[in-house]
């Protein structure tokens, strides 16, 4: 069945036009003369749909807004918007407008919105599905937990998925940030379109904005062909801009436009082009902080955070310790090809009284490193890290067992970072101690030496853990044996 769209417009000629013109996309266009009407014709005629103008006499978009999310019926408001009011629009979003466009009205970005809104509309059926997942298993996609903090990020998410609004996602290292910005694209329409991670914290300054933004032939030494940005390969679906405080100024200004304009201009090139993108930002520090600093710019925070949710710590929900944790053995038996049944009561006892200064993906290193001890059975105490838990206890990185290896290439912080990533790895018998100032081809050397020591020469396991293939593994040991002998 055709969607109803219902046109609700003050100025005739703009209402007659866009009511044709919805028409002629397929749709069944209605329209009314203001907010008063428009309002009657939702309750009787039920639209899936309303485009509305924000300035009207009698009722304006606002409160016809209001009035429409007080009915019974699901209707998915777009609103118009004069240029330049992009607070209005934003505090529309805030209120749970689907999207906005702004007057004169783009017929291409007005044909996207509607197609969006029509999609989500069918993924609104498979939400009703997971708020009783939710409600059963306090399990949220890739989100676990059934304490009161997790079950506000629960509420948080599932009221802001549907919309097309820009969401930004606050919170400490490590409390799972990234998996929020996964669940909203995964309850969303654009679920089965591409969800593209950026760590603007991880491009080098010079590289981010054609990352970012992609770029011509000629544009720069060195840009041999064009190259499609982020947002291009995000089209129609999601893009996360991890760590948004770190992204240089001028980078930030020209988000800033793509974000109103819905429109990007690669480097080098001279015609813009349309981009269909839902953007995610998240951050670890204080957003109103980093403005204050210098290090995010105002105006871009005020539109990147149309919603805010914020990722609690773990030591905040210690309680749901044990059901996270029982969700990752269930990832690496599957990951490591092992077979670990669960947790024993004191190990739990345990996890459940640390404080966790790197979160969940503290917790998800430490699981992971004692299934991998393990390999089946109940995980107990002894598959701890030596001392874990107790004063002065130095946790694992929580960048993950194999970032020494994959940070050869890089400059001498790498180097520094890889030295301490050696030094922590394995905090048993046998740990690995590497100098600040050691190379990083010499401390991957020895970590990888040191963990087929720790696997008995395990190759296969010892290449799990590092994180690299075994083809990988076996070249990098033929090429010690090389440099031995030579």
């Amino acid at each position: 069945m055709l969607e109803k769209v219902l046109i609700v417009e003050d100025e005739v000629h703009a209402r007659t036009g866009l009511t044709e013109l919805v028409g002629s996309w397929g749709y069944r266009a209605e329209c009314a003369a203001d907010g008063v009407e428009g309002l009657e014709k939702a309750v009787e005629w039920a639209p899936a749909i309303v485009v509305t103008d924000l300035k009207m006499p009698r009722m304006d978009g606002m409160e016809l807004l209001r009035k429409i999310g007080d009915l019974p019926q699901r209707i998915a408001v777009v609103m118009l918007t004069a240029q330049g009011s992009i607070e209005s629009a934003v505090e529309a979003m805030r209120m749970g407008a689907y999207d906005y466009i702004p007057k004169p009205v783009d017929p291409v970005r007005l044909k996207t919105i509607l197609q969006n809104a029509s999609r989500q509309r069918e993924a609104d059926v498979e939400m009703e599905v997971t708020r009783r997942q939710v409600r059963d298993t306090g399990v949220l996609g890739p989100l676990v937990g059934n304490s009161p903090q997790m079950r506000e990020v629960f509420a948080l998410i599932e009221r802001v998925a549907p919309s097309n609004v820009s969401v930004l996602v606050t919170g400490e290292s490590g409390t799972g940030k990234e998996l929020v910005a996964r669940a909203l694209h995964d309850l969303s329409a654009r679920r089965l379109k591409p969800f593209v991670a950026v760590n603007c914290a991880a491009i080098p300054e010079t590289l981010i904005e054609s990352e970012i933004f992609g770029h011509e032939k000629g544009a720069f030494t060195g840009a041999l062909e064009r190259r499609a940005g982020c947002f291009e390969l995000a089209e129609e679906g999601t893009l996360l801009l991890d760590e948004i405080g770190e992204m240089p100024a001028a980078t930030q200004a020209k988000l800033l436009r793509v974000l109103e304009d819905r429109k990007l201009r690669r480097l080098g090139s001279k015609v813009e082009t349309p981009v269909d993108v839902r953007v995610v930002a998240a951050t670890n520090k204080d957003p109103e902080e980093a403005v204050a600093n210098g290090e995010l710019r105002g105006d871009l925070y005020y539109r990147l955070n149309v919603f805010n949710i914020k990722m609690p710590p773990l030591r905040e929900h210690l309680m749901d310790v044990s059901s996270i944790a029982e969700k990752m053995i269930d990832d690496m038996n599957e990951r490591h090809h092992c077979t670990v049944a669960g947790l024993k009561d004191s190990l739990m006892q345990r996890l459940e009284s640390y404080k966790w200064p790197g979160n969940v993906r503290e917790l998800r290193n430490t699981i992971e490193r004692a299934v991998i001890m393990a390999g089946t059975g109940m995980l107990g105490v002894e598959h701890l890290p030596q001392h874990f838990g107790e004063p002065g206890f130095a946790p694992p990185p929580t960048s993950g067992v194999h970032a020494a290896v994959t940070a050869t290439g890089r400059a001498a912080d790498a180097a520094a970072a890889a030295s301490r990533e050696v030094q922590r790895y394995l905090d048993d018998q046998n740990t690995v101690r590497v100098e600040v100032g050691t190379t990083v081809n010499e401390a991957e050397r020895q970590l990888i030496l040191k963990t087929l020591s720790s696997t008995h020469n395990n190759k296969t396991k010892a290449a799990e853990i590092l994180g690299i293939s075994s083809k990988t593994l076996q070249n990098k040991l033929k090429e010690y044996s090389n440099s031995a002998t030579e």
